[in-house]
């Protein structure tokens, strides 16, 4: 029997929230999962963490950061903050309901 992995509290710091778009909707088909995650996360944390929180087998995880827009609000500019997405690539036969809670 494969060793159960344990739930650790920073498995939830580093992953944010799904990231429900049209996009990442498609890539579901093929077995990939995009999630919004802290920016000081690496990939191998990623991929830990997912392993860990849903248990399935992850084979591949991709990163980008998305930088924040500047825009105005009464005439004053900001920025808005920086996000990073992962894309995780999930084994055959593996799938995460992205609608249902941890």
């Amino acid at each position: 029997m494969a060793k159960a992995k344990e739930i650790d509290a920073r498995h939830y710091d580093v992953i944010l929230a799904p990231h429900i778009t049209e996009k990442s909707t498609l890539a579901s088909e093929n077995n990939a999962v995009v999630f919004k995650v802290a920016n000081d996360a690496t990939k191998p944390q990623i991929k830990e963490a997912v392993e860990a929180l849903f248990d399935v087998k992850v084979t591949g995880v991709n990163t980008l950061v998305a930088k924040g827009k500047t825009k105005r609000w009464k005439g004053k500019p900001y920025k808005r903050t920086d996000m990073k997405k992962a894309v995780v690539t999930l084994a055959e036969g593996d799938s995460i309901d992205v609608t249902s809670g941890i």
